[in-house]
């Protein structure tokens, strides 16, 4: 390799993050250690990371930490030299692997974290927190006339499902609350089917004798829409996790409703695919229940909505009736389009128990960009510039945009304090993740750099980082991906999942700020900017009523005057059904009543959510 020129410098592309550029334009401190190249005449007088050294040459600087994988290369990697500062980002957080995706330079899943933490264990709290006050204790609701389990159906159900009721208390402690320890029911028995057929015998059962069933995937959900309000049995599809087939020139998965997200993403990506669906819980969460909710996730900007890739989808029905529908056409256009009713009916009209779904080609290049946007001035500071950078990110990157996530200072600070995860860029009110993904090493990085030389000339950033390499794209995604782990170690979080208009996604953010004051510790936003989706999350010491009544039904008011949706993506279950009157009119909320009495007619599947309450 010659010696530098003045128009070129050398990059070597692995750090203990990866291949990280901070593209600075401010002086100042960096964090995790910053290591100019312009100048590389020494090296630091410490090593930014402990068991690391730094060796400068005329034409390179390497780092070799023992972060390093056996075998990384220390290749150097030829970059112009832009007009601002260029360095190596050099990063260490503390602390435990974090959490990402899995494939062609994307988040591996042998390096995740627990997420959510309880369902690793029976809690994310440690031992010897407050028991969860009882749904029924807390809200209120009353129960409707439902049968009671009695010891008839106790042996029915053995017989159904040979050593797979279980009763025992120490396990339904932990199936009767959800992850975020927000609502617990009182349920006695979980069932756990491996069939559509014994879903089928189960419901049947429970229809004839009026027993009330809470279907539950991975308990992942936001709303309380998978555990029991009150002596509901659980029905758990855990056991159902078998993939059942692959087609490898269309792609399309068929798979039972209870495999794990994450594990169905290993499956395909080996055969040279990707889900269209990634979530932060993937590791957990089970593809079911992603479809009873019409989850959105972190792709949602490239493949769009569950529904449009489920092809097809099994549903055993109230009555125990099995409606078979595990299509894997693209086109079908005969009659009603019935797959539709059960995604996002959060359980109410029928359980799930087999899907069908497209899923895309893996991407041959993946790059994330973690960006630090530019100060504003009035009304929300900087959020003018995360709007701005997400319309010229469109137009310049395209069809390999895959991804817009935005988060405010306050997220990163919590992700920090509780998480113990560094972030590579500083002192910015707002910070956007960037991913590409295509099918060109050299053609995505020549667009990308275009896109953040023009974007720091601008005005627009402060900062960055970009990062290619597997290991060093899963750091940066996890800055993103683990806020709710650290919203829920802040305290009691209450939690709103809205969309709204983009030029008033943020708004509501500082509204609340100077409205709650002392009473909240921290009013924090972030979401999906390609999506219109927010975020809101206000954390205090413990549950507040007066904290509470100060929140709703503000947040929904404000919303709706909007024209928002008081749900984007988690749904309404149980803690949120009340409001969905804030955005559908009385026409629909009625219609949706008569499918659910058609379907359910004795309304024994997940009742006390999605649906309010009538007076």
């Amino acid at each position: 390799m010659g010696p530098t020129s003045p128009q070129d410098l050398y990059l070597p592309p692995r750090t203990a993050l990866g291949p990280l550029l901070s593209l600075g334009t401010s002086p100042g401190t960096p964090p995790l250690g910053l290591l100019p190249l312009l100048v590389p005449t020494s090296p630091p007088e410490a090593p930014p990371c402990p068991g690391s050294h730094v060796r400068v040459s005329p034409c390179a600087v390497e780092l070799q930490s023992p972060l390093f994988a056996p075998g990384d290369a220390m290749l150097p990697w030829r970059v112009s030299r832009w007009a601002m500062q260029l360095s190596l980002q050099v990063a260490c957080p503390p602390g435990a692997l974090v959490a990402g995706k899995s494939g062609a330079g994307a988040r591996s899943p042998s390096m995740l974290v627990p997420w959510p933490p309880s369902l690793r264990g029976s809690s994310s709290l440690p031992t010897g927190a407050p028991e969860v006050a009882l749904t029924a204790e807390r809200y209120p609701v009353q129960r409707l006339p439902f049968s009671e389990v009695t010891e008839e159906d106790l042996a029915a159900f053995e017989h159904m499902l040979p050593g797979r009721v279980i009763t025992d208390p120490e396990v339904l402690a932990a199936v009767n609350v959800d992850w975020l320890r927000s609502v617990r029911g009182c349920s006695r028995v979980l069932l756990r089917p491996r069939t559509t057929e014994e879903v089928s015998r189960i419901l049947r059962h429970c229809h004839q004798r009026n027993l009330a069933v809470s279907p539950q995937g991975g308990n992942t959900g936001m709303v309380g829409g998978s555990v029991p309000v009150f002596d509901e049995i659980i029905l758990s599809t855990a056991l159902m996790n078998r993939i059942l087939s692959f087609h490898d020139v269309s792609g399309t998965l068929v798979c039972q409703a209870g495999c794990v997200l994450e594990q169905l993403g290993r499956h395909v990506e080996e055969r040279g695919f990707i889900m269209p669906l990634d979530l932060g819980a993937k590791g957990s969460c089970h593809i079911g229940g992603n479809v009873a909710t019409n989850a959105g996730g972190l792709r949602f900007l490239r493949y769009g909505s569950l529904r449009g890739t489920v092809l097809g989808l099994e549903v055993v029905l109230a009555d125990g009736s099995v409606l078979s529908g595990l299509s894997s056409l693209r086109k079908d256009n005969t009659g009603y389009d019935l797959k539709q009713l059960f995604i996002g009916s959060e359980g109410t009209l029928g359980v799930v128990t087999a899907v069908s779904i497209a899923c895309v080609p893996r991407p041959q290049a993946v790059n994330v960009a973690f960006l630090g946007l530019m100060p504003g001035h009035a009304g929300c500071p900087g959020f003018q510039e995360v709007l701005q950078t997400f319309r010229f990110c469109k137009a310049q990157l395209g069809e390999i945009l895959s991804a817009f996530e935005f988060l405010d200072a306050e997220c990163m600070q919590l992700v920090g304090r509780h998480l113990g995860l560094s972030c590579p860029v500083r002192g910015s009110p707002f910070y956007v993740l960037v991913e590409t993904a295509g099918s060109s090493v050299a053609h995505d990085s020549e667009k990308l750099t275009a896109f953040l030389e023009q974007a720091l000339s601008s005005g627009l950033l402060t900062d960055g980082t970009v990062a290619t390499e597997q290991r060093r794209v899963q750091a940066l995604w996890a800055l993103r991906e683990r806020i709710t782990e650290a919203l829920s170690r802040d305290g009691y979080v209450y939690k709103y999942d809205l969309s709204l208009p983009l030029e008033q996604l943020y708004h509501l953010v500082p509204d609340l700020r100077a409205r709650l004051g002392p009473r909240a510790r921290h009013v924090v936003g972030y979401g999906h900017l390609g999506d219109g989706n927010l975020h809101l999350n206000v954390t205090a010491e413990a549950y507040s009523a007066e904290l509470c009544a100060a929140l709703e039904p503000y947040v929904y008011e404000w919303t709706a005057a909007r024209r928002g949706s008081v749900s984007a993506e988690h749904g309404l279950g149980f803690r949120k059904k009340d409001v969905i009157g804030y955005s559908k009119p009385p026409a629909a909320l009625e219609l949706m009543r008569q499918l659910k009495g058609l379907l359910d007619p004795k309304g024994i599947l997940n009742p006390y959510k999605t649906l309010p309450t009538r007076a």
